[in-house]
């Protein structure tokens, strides 16, 4: 097959979650625009991720899947796309909502996963799939249906925040001479996360000893904010609190910051699309899977595996291994990252583009 089979094609793509899952759909979104500029890209996507990506200049139109709307959601989206014969579907989402959604969708091509990759029946609602070759980085997987629509990978995101944005955002960025550390304290899964008293500890030596201006991130869960409350009550040293549902202005947080310090969760994976300094912290799952993808592996800090263990690539998750992670490993990686990343960087209005080999 080659790219010009694509050519005036409408595409849909249904990746309705989560925001790290949005991050490396982007590099598929860019691809697919540069192979076949005259195509139409749809993409079928939850309103959490979709606040992220919104206006997106590779994508035509987002169609909202709103789960919380049960099993209407799946009718809106029925009603959005009745009229539309899609030329090709591509299912990068296993998960059975997806599938259903695939279902939906009109089109002679229903491009997924091979069945040994593809849980939850999702196989059922494709009829071509992309080749075995187990698992690997959730990108080089995504990657793997360009190379079956002979398609060539761009690492590409533009995800960084426009001209308008850094004007509306720019009061939000802590005014300081000193290197700003942007601390991520939450996650969709509490396992995940690294313990509130440890990134007291961290602020406490950002802010004591390194000259460094600590700046929590994030949104505003229960959780989230249970946890900034915590940090700033042991702290000595009272961190910036940024935390803010608006993605965007996340992105531009991130984008202005000297380092980033994350768990596995969307601003990581956002962070390192945006060329953003990114020390992850790695416990719960598993790094060659879902870590840092080709960036900044020297900044990150592996407690999945024991030491000396070469590890499969696998989705198992491992409990209790965030709590190997010190304060003092995570402060030598921030200085790290200070001595081998300084600013000035890159503008990540490009948001960092390279081939793929």
């Amino acid at each position: 097959m080659d790219a010009s089979d694509l050519a005036g094609a409408r595409i849909a793509i249904v990746m309705m979650s989560a925001i790290g899952d949005a991050v490396h759909t982007l590099p598929v979104v860019n691809s697919l625009r540069a192979a076949a500029p005259d195509s139409r890209i749809t993409w079928v996507i939850q309103p959490g991720p979709h606040a992220l990506v919104a206006g997106h200049p590779a994508v035509d139109e987002f169609v909202l899947f709103d789960r919380k709307a049960g099993w209407r959601a799946f009718r809106e989206v029925r009603r959005a796309t009745v009229g539309t014969r899609f030329d090709l579907v591509l299912a990068l989402q296993v998960y059975f909502k997806a599938g259903v959604v695939t279902g939906l969708l009109r089109s002679p091509r229903k491009l997924g996963f091979d069945r040994e990759r593809a849980r939850d029946a999702n196989w059922l609602f494709t009829n071509e799939r992309i080749a075995p070759a187990g698992q690997r980085h959730v990108q080089d997987q995504y990657f793997e249906f360009l190379h079956h629509l002979g398609v060539p990978p761009l690492l590409e995101w533009k995800l960084g925040p426009t001209e308008q944005e850094a004007a509306r955002y720019a009061a939000a960025f802590p005014e300081t001479d000193r290197p700003v550390a942007a601390l991520v304290v939450g996650t969709s899964k509490p396992a995940k996360e690294w313990p509130a008293d440890r990134y007291a500890a961290l602020v406490d030596r950002l802010e004591g000893e390194m000259g460094v201006r600590a700046m929590l991130v994030g949104g505003r869960s229960p959780r989230e904010l249970q946890a900034a409350a915590t940090i700033k009550r042991l702290a000595r040293h009272q961190p910036v609190d940024a935390l803010e549902w608006d993605l965007r202005k996340l992105v531009y947080l991130v984008d202005r910051a000297d380092v980033l310090v994350s768990p596995d969760t969307g601003p990581l994976h956002a962070g390192v699309a945006l060329g953003t300094p990114t020390v992850a912290l790695m416990g719960y799952t598993n790094p060659r899977r879902v870590g840092p993808y080709r960036r900044f592996h020297d900044l990150m800090i592996d407690a999945y595996g024991d030491p000396g263990e070469d590890y499969r690539v696998s989705a198992e998750y491992r409990d209790g291994r965030m709590e190997r992670i010190t304060p003092e490993m995570v402060a030598e990686k921030v200085a790290l990252a200070l001595e081998r990343y300084p600013r000035p960087r890159v503008s990540s209005s490009d948001s960092g583009q390279s081939p793929t080999p």
